[in-house]
């Protein structure tokens, strides 16, 4: 991670830690940088780069100086308005932009921001390009203004998300009629766009928390806060239920009984049915090291291979690409299906979910079964400084005791968000009681050397 970027961008509260002045440094650089990429390949006509946003307030702001920099530097901007983060992935590899911008804070408040970066393949942009873009953040380099006729121009390309809504009504294999289905769009990306798509595929489709405002995204509502999709489904007699993020990249899941599905449970189903069919290429299912004891459990009883990875979809997808590897995500519902898409796609996991109960004509409960989660206690503590947190030797040695007192029954583990200045503390054990004991001992820590912000 660098000083600006983290593992899923730049993020941080709009016009605090994350400005309009740091939207056009960045549009100003991106637009100088692919400018000079497309000469050294040989390559005519000024840089491509694509932008979605989320419903934020500030999206605007962040959109229009992002636009601002990169015209000024001889690129062209083309808008796809309001979209989803794996929908700006997906048109930015199919129509070989040279790359991809995606304004949004994902589960984060309306407060927040984040400019997301995207590679001409789909991917999350490599280490080298945001190095350099910090460099230039910090005013270590300067770019040239374009003049005359190399200014740029801003293109209206809302066809291009219309197109994203396309293939994902193109991946529906069975017909959706007779299924009624719930939708929770987090009043974010997804409000204009799942809805769309399960109505094209036949179902009867409910959706709640589909009016952003600006202010109202993700506020109690969307996969952070499932609680209220739960509700809904039971009192409507849904099949499912669907919850989506700000950005759309997450997506957990609720069955018919109104019980929460994770991504955990997520991979379970559909890493099982890929093996049933003999599709689940080098039999492995990517994780990281935040899933669930029980999910391994499940997953030994079925002959199916796992690896961990650190967290964050960044660093499952890189695992994946390398690996040959066909599925992975995390608990939280980032869900990439490599066949399909170069990111985790909320929209896209929830359609690969309809398929899975079509075909095994199955209830969702009944899918989950056979996979058993253990208790699992996780807090944030909002510190002043991260590393300087973890690494206190009494915060490390609180941790240590705990792993020596679980052994073999369970586990602890305590990292950095790589979004946000918390320090996550998880444990997983055999009881919920043990579990938050042994939190709160290493909290109580954390909070006592004085590291609690």
């Amino acid at each position: 991670m660098g000083k600006y970027f983290g593992t899923d961008g730049f993020r941080g509260e709009a016009n605090i830690n994350l400005t309009a002045d740091h939207a056009y440094k960045v549009g100003r650089f991106l637009g100088w940088y692919f400018n000079q990429e497309r000469k050294k390949n040989g390559l005519e006509g000024p840089a491509r780069i694509v932008i979605g946003k989320d419903t934020r307030r500030s999206s605007y702001m962040f959109e229009y100086t992002l636009v601002g920099g990169l015209v000024a530097s001889g690129a062209d901007a083309y808008l796809l308005h309001v979209t989803t983060t794996p929908s700006v992935a997906y048109i930015a590899r199919m129509d070989e932009f040279d790359c991809g911008i995606m304004i949004s804070a994902s589960h984060n408040p309306y407060y927040d921001n984040g400019i997301k970066l995207i590679n001409s393949k789909g991917e999350k942009m490599d280490e080298e390009t945001i190095l350099k873009i910090e460099e230039y953040l910090d005013g270590d380099t300067e770019v040239p203004f374009a003049n005359k006729n190399e200014i740029g121009c801003t293109v209206d390309y809302v066809s291009g998300r219309n197109r994203y809504i396309g293939y994902l009504i193109s991946l529906g294999v069975y017909s959706f009629k007779g299924m009624t289905v719930a939708l929770d769009c987090a009043n974010g990306s997804s409000w204009n766009i799942a809805k769309a798509v399960f109505d094209a595929l036949g179902a009867k489709t409910l959706v709640i928390n589909n009016t952003p405002d600006g202010f109202n995204i993700n506020n109690n509502a969307g996969s952070t806060h499932i609680e209220g999709l739960q509700k809904f489904v039971v009192e409507h007699n849904c099949d499912i239920g669907f919850a989506y993020d700000g950005d759309a990249d997450r997506c957990l899941c609720v069955d018919e009984k109104g019980n929460v599905v994770t991504g955990d449970h997520i991979l379970y189903v559909y890493g099982r049915y890929m093996k049933d069919r003999g599709k689940l290429i080098t039999n492995t299912v990517v994780t990281t090291v935040m899933s669930n004891f029980g999910l391994y459990k499940a997953f030994d009883e079925l002959d199916i291979g796992y690896a961990k990875t650190k967290v964050g979809d960044k660093y499952v997808y890189e695992y994946m690409k390398e690996n040959g590897c066909r599925i992975g995500g995390e608990q939280s519902g980032h869900i990439i299906f490599s066949k399909y898409a170069s990111t985790g796609d909320g929209i896209l996991t929830s359609l690969k979910m309809m398929e899975v109960m079509l075909a095994k004509k199955m209830k969702m409960s009944e899918l989950c079964e056979g996979f058993t989660m253990y208790p699992q206690v996780l807090v944030n503590v909002r510190v002043k400084d991260k590393k300087e947190a973890q690494n206190d030797p009494d915060v490390m040695k609180a941790v240590q005791d705990v792993a020596d007192k679980l052994g073999d029954s369970g586990r602890i583990l305590v990292r950095e968000s790589g979004t946000e200045p918390l320090i996550r503390v998880m444990v997983e054990a055999e009881t919920h009681e043990i579990c938050q004991n042994y939190v709160d001992e290493v909290v109580k820590v954390i909070k006592n050397k004085g590291h609690q912000a």
